[in-house]
């Protein structure tokens, strides 16, 4: 076996290991073929997941020369049953869908890149957020999403008077600008990779199917928002407008963002309340995790970063779900309306006698350090 093999058999074997595929190494892999698309040489593999299961394919590569170790990143398994009869046409139809998936990514990210040049001076990433509408068809509809954008909330995307702050670049693709903020939508026709927003789907304790529908996604939509010289109020705002106006495609399934899978009926009931009273949405800029564990319950936030604020952990509470998570509302709302900042040592509370003390350390269920508050 030439070091070219023995690298893409090993890329195979910790792809299929990580805990969002397989979940462990197979119990046996071959390398069952090899072929050459674009100028660039693939395996094919072929995999059990138990000793005695079927043979199942998968397929690493895009190597360029006969010496490279390193492949550029075309490997996956749909763990559909090996075929030696089909297994090559299989794989390159894999591989198809990799590279489209990824020029379709460069194209969106070409589309915002003015985003990227204004977002350079924003720290902590205050102020952006982000978000995948997940479609069960391979279709976008722009002209529906302006549609309901202006039925909805009264938003103005283009117009003929105002080309400089609308522009189409390209086929499903489109930015634009709303007071001061900037908002881009852009169409993938692939699903998310990786099974990472099944993966993510698994936390939603408010949407029993979340995962079960989420996998009937075979196309996306890639949304983004920042303020150009406002307060993350205003793009937190936006976003969820035009995130729900998305929601309302006849073919979207459910939203992936902070950190989970929203269903799109809540997503929408959720943005409702903007329109009494101009209230926040702050539901559907941050997710409130609670995990049962043999001590007690724990709960965590997923957005508030997005307002330059640090996530919050609770660990070990001995309080309700339902409390615990009442209680993550109402402080994550106190820090993001009133643009409070929590430190390390210190105590907070809502009434006199109330003093929880605050700690700050490497999250449990976040990624970076995360403030701790003992509820």
């Amino acid at each position: 076996m030439t070091a070219q093999q023995q690298a893409a058999m090993q890329s195979m074997i910790d792809w299929l290991a990580d805990e969002r595929e397989l979940g462990k190494q197979p119990s046996k892999i071959e390398i069952a073929g090899e072929f050459d698309l674009h100028d660039m040489h693939y395996y094919i593999f072929k995999y059990k997941k138990a000793m005695l299961g079927k043979w199942l394919l998968g397929v690493c590569g895009g190597y360029e020369d006969p010496s490279d170790t390193e492949h550029c990143g075309h490997i996956f398994s749909e763990m559909q049953p090996y075929d030696p009869a089909t297994a090559e046409q299989e794989a390159v139809k894999t591989v198809e869908l990799i590279r489209e998936y990824w020029m379709q990514q460069a194209a969106a990210y070409e589309a915002g890149q003015s985003m990227e040049d204004e977002t350079e001076t924003q720290d902590n990433g205050s102020g952006i957020f982000n978000g995948f509408v997940l479609l069960n068809s391979a279709e976008c509809d722009i002209d529906q999403i302006k549609a309901n954008l202006l039925n909805d909330w009264n938003i103005t995307c283009s117009s003929e008077e105002d080309e400089e702050n609308a522009e189409e670049t390209n086929e499903g693709t489109l930015v634009f600008e709303v007071d001061d903020c900037m908002l881009a939508v852009s169409f993938v026709d692939a699903p998310i990779p990786d099974g990472e927003a099944e993966h993510y789907a698994q936390g939603n304790y408010m949407w029993k199917e979340a995962v079960e529908v989420t996998q009937t996604h075979v196309a996306q939509i890639i949304l983004a928002a920042f303020t150009r010289s406002g307060s993350p109020l205003d793009s937190g705002r936006l976003y969820t407008k035009l995130a729900a106006s998305c929601l309302k495609l006849p073919n979207a399934i459910g939203i992936y963002t902070c950190g989970t899978v929203f269903q799109p009926e809540l997503f929408w009931d959720m943005a409702e309340i903007m329109k009494n009273d101009d209230m926040f949405p702050l539901l559907n800029l941050v997710y409130f995790g609670l995990v049962g564990t043999e001590t007690g319950v724990d709960g965590y936030t997923y957005g508030l970063k997005a307002f330059g604020k640090d996530e919050i952990e609770i660990l070990d509470s001995q309080a309700s779900p339902a409390e615990l998570r009442d209680f993550l509302i109402t402080i994550s709302g106190y820090i993001v309306e009133e643009n409070v900042t929590l430190r390390d040592g210190e105590t907070i509370g809502f009434s006199a006698e109330q003093k929880l003390p605050i700690s700050r350390s490497e999250g449990v269920y976040v990624d970076g350090d995360t403030l701790k508050i003992k509820y």
